[in-house]
């Protein structure tokens, strides 16, 4: 199942560089099932980050394909990949635009990320653009299911250390355990 993406717009009170407050409206990125759960996520991920009143003002569908963190980068960029197929029918080639959405600290960098990105991909295609994006964060949705693999993990290794411990078959087995004779 891929993911949806709903970009969210949030006004609130900001205080800028200089110090002044300004009343700001940032988009964010949240991924969600519907939009009411992209209004619930939106509030509880807010909360957390502003400590005054803050406002959703705007609620829409992103059009990004995929989305790609990358460590040590702060800003993000939309990047469009355009798919090249060959229709053998009319002879022509045809191209599907996807958007891309990029974490990088420039545009050479966001031009590198989206290519390693890419590597792999059995076709053809081109990186016709990439600008800034003016969202501020994503926030993927998380099933629990990390700490789940973290649980199971664990209880593998505990087993793995039990299966390592020698029994001592001199030492007669108590009574009522499994493998007493009679």
């Amino acid at each position: 199942m891929s993911a949806t993406w709903y970009e969210c717009k949030v006004k609130y009170r900001k205080i800028n560089d200089s110090g002044v407050q300004k009343v700001t409206t940032e988009p964010y990125l949240v991924d969600a099932v519907s939009y009411t759960e992209a209004e619930t996520r939106i509030n509880e991920e807010m909360a957390a980050y502003i400590s005054e009143e803050f406002k959703i003002t705007n609620i829409k569908v992103a059009n990004f394909a995929e989305i790609h963190p990358f460590e040590n980068s702060d800003r993000w960029f939309k990047s469009k990949v355009s798919l090249i197929a060959y229709d053998e029918e009319s002879g022509k080639e045809r191209k599907t635009n996807m958007y891309l959405l990029v974490q990088a600290n420039d545009v050479k960098e966001a031009f590198d990320n989206t290519n390693s990105m890419m590597n792999g991909t059995t076709g053809d295609y081109t990186i016709p653009a990439i600008t800034e994006s003016p969202i501020m964060d994503v926030f993927p949705y998380f099933t629990g299911e990390e700490e789940q693999v973290e649980k199971f993990k664990a209880v593998r290794d505990s087993i793995q250390v039990v299966e390592e411990v020698e029994i001592d078959e001199s030492v007669p087995a108590a009574p009522g355990f499994i493998g007493e004779e009679e």
